[in-house]
Parts: C-alpha cells; structure tokens; sequence
C-alpha cells in the first residue's frame, strides 16, 4: 500500500476516531497575502534566517539540517553544560493565523518539525507557542504556550513528585496521530493555524489536528524548522497569512 493510502486509511479506523480528534477533511485555513518563499537556490541561506541551533546548510537547492548538539556535555573550563537540542532555523515573519507549506524529506533524521514563537511573551519558556512535528510514525500537534512551556508548567518538569500534576495540566494540549512515511521520499507538509486550531497535512492527506488555546496567540512573530537527529531536508518553503476557511 502507498504511503498516502496508508495514511488515509489509519485516520479513518473507529480505533483513531475513537482516541483522536477527528482530523478535518476540509481546509480550516485559505490563504490570503503570501508573505515570504524560498526555494533556497542560493550557495548558503539568505541572510533573514537565524541560525537558532546551528547546523543548517544549503546542500543541491534543498535546505539541510542535522542536530550536532545531541549529547548532554556538562561545564568544563569556564564553559556552560551543553544539554541535546534539535538543531532550529529562525524567521520573523509575525503572523496571527498562517498557512505553511513546506516540502520535507528524512535521511536520518528522527523529527522534523514547524513550530510558531513570539520572543516577547514571558509567559512560555523562551516565548514557545506551537508546533507541529513529524515523525516517520507520526504527527504530533502541541499547544506549548499553554502547555509544556508554561512556566510553572516548564517547571514541573524537574520535581518528580509534581509529574501527576503536570500529566493532568497537559491533557487536551497535544495530539499524536499515526502514519507511515519513508526515508529518502519528499513529503509536502502543509500547517495550517486559524484561531485556537491547528491542522497538519501531509502530500493533500488530513494528518493531524488539535484545538488548544494557546494556538490562538495574537502574534506568532517567529517561525523556526527544526531537525532532530541526521540529516532532514527542506524545500520550497512558502507562508500565507489566512483567513478562516468558509463552510
């Protein structure tokens, strides 16, 4: 079975429908104003990207990142610790709801994702907003702003005796839903955020949807591409502002 049927059919089984949103078949998101495109034809990436989490490098017209801080290092002569970190691509484009297509391609890399900060807002470990990331198993969904990078949330994290607590603040605030990619093979993943929803395609297929308060961030100043692990690809990357789909 293809990729694309495999996926189509794992979203539709009562046992998906059953723990899982259903995934809108219809667009929430049209687009509107495109804001910015890159097909990254250039020797290296232009001059708006960020590096957040080096290494990212322009390799055959396509947009390659690999994580090189995958090990927790601690401080030694006078250097701060090192902890693992996907390695992050930045771009200020502030959008309120946005669509997002991207093509992606894994060689190596465990995760790929898309995600949406605003670096002044204090209310999330470094203004985290929203994702969306994508596995060779599956999609993932996460309402950070108001779930895992909340403050007192975030700091949960390190007292193992508030983990029942924290669990109970995060229910409703992702979703993981399964698929079936391959290594090696191009992927159109489309992100679409109108609101307090968030809906994820991948090559046209419905692929992940979640509704979460923290989606609904008046300004997601920062869009960032992630990868985790060695290598993952990006190409022809465009953002729309959106408006809300019609009925």
């Amino acid at each position: 079975m293809r990729p694309s049927l495999a996926l189509a059919c794992l979203l539709t089984t009562a046992a998906c429908a059953a723990e899982l949103p259903r995934v809108p078949v219809r667009p929430i998101a049209e687009k509107a104003e495109l804001l910015f495109a890159d097909d990254f034809q250039g020797a290296a990436p232009a001059k708006v990207w960020h590096k957040v989490v080096p290494a990212f490098v322009i390799e055959n017209g396509t947009l390659k990142g690999t994580q090189t801080r995958d090990k927790s290092i601690p401080p030694t002569d006078g250097k701060p610790a090192v902890t693992p970190h996907a390695a992050v691509h930045g771009l200020e484009i502030p959008t309120k709801d946005s669509i997002v297509e991207v093509k992606i391609r894994f060689e190596g890399a465990s995760m790929i994702d898309v995600e949406f900060d605003d670096r002044k807002y204090t209310g999330a470990h470094y203004g985290h907003l929203c994702r969306a990331q994508v596995r060779l198993n599956g999609v993932t969904l996460i309402d950070e702003r108001d779930g895992t990078m909340r403050n007192d949330i975030y700091e949960m994290n390190q007292d193992p005796a508030k983990k029942a607590e924290r669990a109970k603040l995060l229910v409703g605030r992702s979703a993981t839903y399964p698929l079936q990619l391959q290594t090696g093979r191009w992927y159109t993943l489309v992100v679409e955020t109108i609101v307090d929803e968030m809906r994820v395609t991948i090559d046209g297929k419905p692929a992940g949807y979640l509704k979460s308060s923290g989606i609904a961030h008046p300004t997601k100043s920062k869009i960032e591409l992630g990868v985790a692990g060695k290598d993952g690809y990006f190409d022809d990357l465009k953002v729309w502002n959106a408006v809300a789909a019609k009925p």
